[in-house]
């Protein structure tokens, strides 16, 4: 009887540190209490399940917005760059998804914004614009898919340079290492891991059009890889993989499996 009890005071106490942390301590100012409990959540995950290792700081006061730009390895990459902001990243995800019964819940308390997958989205980058200019942050993944090539990136769209220039923001480019991935979403949450998060300066959008942007971003991004011969590529506001793409990207990346 005895050691049930203790059993339970020890189980609520664990349960508790999270609540009494948050309404003692600085996270009130950047969480709801929901996106807090998933902040830990993702932390705890993060660090023990793929080992992640990141820098101690954003380089962005907390109370100023940026455009956080990576590389896109792995369906987890916004679970990485999370845990790097020590913030709410507000990132830009597909429509459907952002409406599917299982996940709506999820992506409305992690901040998402909904965007159409064709085409320019006027609502969504109207919204992005305002959140940046409260002082928020807005992820984007701008290869648009998740590169299975041996190449650093796929080509860029320009879309987050022009959202940065139009808040007034800056762009933060970020290097993700060792992200896991097996040819499907979920596989990336089966698998162990040991992630590395490398954060770059940012980037001031004041001057240059917004492909200037993006490339000096993308160069900062392989800079922080430690790929000297990068050249980066544009794919255009309405690019979209071919079949043939897809299918040459999935055998590239069964040959990697393979070899490694």
């Amino acid at each position: 009887m005895i050691r049930d009890i203790i059993s339970a005071i020890f189980l609520i106490s664990i349960l508790a540190i999270p609540v009494i942390w948050w309404l003692a301590g600085w996270s009130r100012r950047v969480y709801t209490f929901p996106r807090y409990i998933l902040a830990c959540i993702n932390i705890v995950f993060s660090k023990c399940w793929w080992r992640t290792s990141i820098p101690p700081n954003l380089p962005v006061p907390i109370d100023k917005g940026a455009v956080l730009i990576a590389n896109h390895r792995s369906s987890a990459d916004p679970f990485f760059i999370q845990v790097a902001a020590h913030r709410v990243v507000h990132w830009m995800v597909a429509r459907e998804y952002v409406e599917h019964p299982a996940l709506a819940w999820f992506l409305r308390q992690s901040g998402a914004i909904g965007a159409n997958r064709g085409g320019r989205d006027t609502k969504a980058i109207r919204h992005a614009i305002e959140l940046l200019k409260a002082g928020e942050l807005v992820g984007v993944l701008p290869e648009g898919r998740i590169n299975m090539t041996d190449q650093l990136l796929l080509p860029v769209r320009p879309g987050a340079a022009m959202i940065a220039q139009h808040a007034g923001v800056p762009i933060v480019p970020i290097y993700i290492i060792g992200a896991p991935y097996d040819r499907t979403p979920q596989s990336a949450f089966m698998m162990r891991a040991r992630v590395i998060v490398k954060i770059g300066e940012p980037i001031d959008t004041s001057t240059g059009t917004p492909q200037e942007l993006m490339e000096q971003a993308t160069r900062e991004i392989a800079r922080l890889a430690e790929v000297d011969d990068f050249q980066p590529q544009h794919a255009g506001r309405n690019w979209k993989p071919t079949s043939a793409d897809l299918k040459e990207a999935l055998a590239t990346a069964e040959q990697r499996k393979r070899r490694s």
